[in-house]
């Protein structure tokens, strides 16, 4: 095949960087999360990462779990169930220390472990919630 084919175009092209201001973009993320519970499933921190357009590492996970408390902050004021439940880690399918440290497990009446049997069944409970009120609308 000639060089310049069809078959070739886009090849070789400069890298674009991801745009780090992404990580902070509250309605953007949400907008992924209302995509994934309208589907009814969660997100994997790695999955958004991805599709904010990086690869998983910690810091960024850091930086985005910052934004998922605006992400909640957004969904209450428009009277819809918190996002942040559905991003979880690849592991276990459960959400990092941050979300349980931030107090909507105790807001909802959860005062158990962060792992296990009875903490995926939480999980589980709230991810629902979310997916009905979403295959709703």
């Amino acid at each position: 095949m000639a060089a310049g084919s069809k078959r070739d175009e886009g090849l070789g092209d400069a890298v674009v960087p991801a745009d780090a201001s992404a990580l902070g973009d509250a309605p953007r993320i949400r907008a992924i999360l209302t995509a994934a519970a309208r589907e009814g499933r969660p997100v994997s921190y790695s999955e958004l990462l991805g599709e904010l357009g990086f690869r998983f590492t910690r810091p960024k996970m850091r930086a985005v779990c910052r934004t998922l408390a605006e992400v909640d902050r957004l969904c209450a004021l428009d009277g819809e169930p918190d996002l942040a439940v559905l991003v979880v880690r690849e592991s276990d399918g459960l959400p990092g220390q941050g979300w349980w440290v931030g107090g909507t497990a105790l807001l909802l009446g959860y005062d158990g472990p962060w792992e296990g049997a009875a903490a995926a069944r939480f999980i589980k409970e709230q991810q629902q919630d979310v997916f009905d009120y979403w295959a709703e609308r």
